[in-house]
């Protein structure tokens, strides 16, 4: 009997008698689930709060039924392929491995774990999958296409700013040319004029800005990256530092004090993406899991950096927003 199939037994027994089920523990063990992580614990506190909350409500709990490891690149591309080749030598039962950087380096390590993906990209056209319906292969999960949000994105931050002309567009060099293109797109679109800046490293992030400050540009966008947000507490330091206001992807951007975001709930992407371990620990194949889209989407502002910038959101837009920080 194979790890999977113990944890779907020891699952029902748990429900009517998780004493006994603690007492009597199978020798082969709980299964295991390792989570790749971009950033560093701290930085991706919530998002994890969430996984794990998704799992406690399947009734997987990290310590009892299932052991959970957590692995940090603290955001450097170059540690994912021997995190992912570690993990195919420890043979676990399933991997977590959000965003394409580290997607691709498990999807070159190994075609047999089973993996649970959260992108932002179109994972059919970036080839991890054969389709939405039938993925294929050992990957499933969620993935929102992004180029189809940065329409947005552009379009909520000419409302909040009524006289903005210069936009830039900043990406990290790992973020597939059709995000990139989609946003320029927008924001000609908008008669806006796009500059688009590339970082490599964190180490660049300095330059960009004021290399947007020099072209006299009004905003910045930060298009998606796992990277990019595993150093977002940079980022907004220089944008406020610049006095350069700058729409996010996520809400923890602006919690931390950046001035606003628009995108899917990372935290309800990861929570179910806990869903998806738990069907394939019970049994379920990855390759016919259809991959989900994101279902909740976040306006968030934040007041007090928007003081500190000096802009006042028009109300319209303000009504329309899910949280306001102050």
């Amino acid at each position: 009997m194979d790890r999977r199939r113990f944890l779907l037994t020891s699952l029902a027994g748990a429900v009517a008698a998780p004493l006994a089920v603690e007492a009597q523990p199978a020798p082969q063990g709980p299964a295991r689930i390792d989570f790749i992580g971009n950033a560093d614990s701290k930085t991706q506190a919530s998002s994890v709060n969430a996984f794990r909350q998704g799992l406690a409500d399947r009734g997987l709990i990290d310590g009892q039924n299932l052991r959970v490891e957590y692995r940090w690149a603290q955001g450097k591309t170059d540690r994912f392929p021997g995190i992912a080749a570690e993990l195919v030598r420890l043979k676990v039962d399933v991997i977590i491995a959000t965003g394409s950087v580290s997607l691709r380096a498990v999807q070159q390590a190994t075609s047999t774990i089973p993996t649970v993906t959260i992108l932002l990209i179109d994972p059919v056209d970036a080839g991890f999958v054969a389709s939405y319906a039938r993925p294929g292969g050992n990957i499933t999960g969620l993935a929102s296409q992004y180029e189809e949000i940065v329409t947005k994105q552009v379009q909520l931050l000419a409302e909040a700013m009524p006289g903005l002309s210069r936009l830039a567009l900043l990406h990290h060099r790992s973020a597939r040319p059709v995000t990139t293109t989609a946003a320029a797109a927008a924001a000609v679109k908008l008669r806006l004029t796009p500059q688009t800046l590339e970082v490599r490293d964190v180490q660049g992030f300095a330059g960009a800005f004021k290399t947007a400050r020099d072209a006299r540009a009004q905003a910045m966008l930060v298009l998606p990256s796992p990277i990019l947000n595993a150093h977002r507490r940079r980022l907004i330091q220089l944008a406020a530092s610049h006095r350069l206001p700058a729409l996010y992807e996520f809400r923890s951007y602006v919690e931390d004090g950046g001035l606003m975001s628009y995108g899917p709930s990372i935290d309800d992407m990861f929570r179910r993406a806990a869903g998806f371990a738990g069907r394939i620990l019970n049994g379920a194949r990855p390759g016919e899991l259809p991959i989900e889209r994101p279902t909740k989407f976040e306006l968030v502002f934040n007041l007090r950096t928007a003081k500190a910038l000096g802009l006042t959101i028009p109300p319209a837009l303000l009504a329309r927003v899910d949280q306001v920080i102050e």
